[in-house]
């Protein structure tokens, strides 16, 4: 989403944040599917006309799916695989992602298609969502999940690593301390913001200029939970963040 905000600052966005049941990662793709299905019924009833599945988890367990049952253009995400092949130096790339996504056919097609001059590592990374969720980006008891993830995939010694969930780019920070300055960190953000530009552009609905976009937060879980951390993650202390029973 702040992608998508740098480089569409006259578009209105709706974001729907689903507290009440995060993670996504352990849960059987049919409860995913389901609760995307809700989601996006929530997000078309608001007028909405794109909709970005914003979890890897989600995309791998509902894309398809999703694009089957509504008609405005819906944009999933993967783990950053293919620039993460043209990064790396050394052939060796970690992708750090929920067991969901990573155990996901689409994950597998994806480094089939672009990962066979590579070595692909993949680390499932229980608990991190959580902490974000929390608003503990930087905290010990991150670093110290990090480091147990991190561990391995550095011993393989890989030299460009994959954020593939969309919580972690707010842990990069204290990612990048933890890597020697060879190791890249990619993730999916700006990919995704330049696909949503492409297909407003493509099909003429792209905000006028000259406008300043708004944005409305909305959750599943309790608003007061939730409201200080997508303050702190979203960089706004005034925004409101308003609750959604479903």
């Amino acid at each position: 989403m702040k992608e998508v905000r740098r480089l569409l600052p006259a578009e209105d966005m709706v974001y729907y944040a689903d507290s009440a049941y995060c993670p996504y990662g352990g849960k059987a793709p049919g409860v995913i599917r389901d609760r995307t299905f809700t989601i996006c019924d929530f997000l078309i009833s608001k007028g909405v006309k794109l909709i970005v599945i914003a979890c890897n988890t989600a995309s791998i367990a509902a894309l398809d799916a999703v694009r089957e049952r509504i008609r405005v253009p819906v944009i999933g995400l993967e783990p950053a695989v293919k620039p993460a092949v043209a990064a790396t130096k050394n052939g060796k790339i970690g992708v750090l992602a929920t067991g969901v996504t990573l155990a996901g056919e689409r994950f597998h097609s994806l480094v089939e298609r672009f990962g066979e001059t590579v070595e692909v590592y993949t680390q499932p990374c229980p608990g991190l969502v959580e902490l974000v969720e929390a608003g503990k980006v930087g905290n010990p008891e991150t670093r110290t999940l990090l480091a147990r993830y991190l561990d391995p995939l550095l011993a393989r010694g890989v030299d460009t690593i994959v954020l593939g969930c969309t919580h972690y780019p707010f842990l990069r920070p204290l990612v990048q301390k933890m890597l020697q300055s060879n190791v890249s960190v990619i993730d999916s953000g700006a990919g995704v913001a330049r696909q949503v530009a492409r297909v407003l552009q493509g099909r003429k609905l792209a905000a006028g200029e000259g406008v300043a976009g708004r944005e409305h937060f909305y959750t599943s879980g309790d608003p007061e939970d939730v409201q200080g951390v997508v303050q702190f993650l979203w960089g706004d202390h005034k925004l409101v963040v308003e609750q959604v029973k479903s």
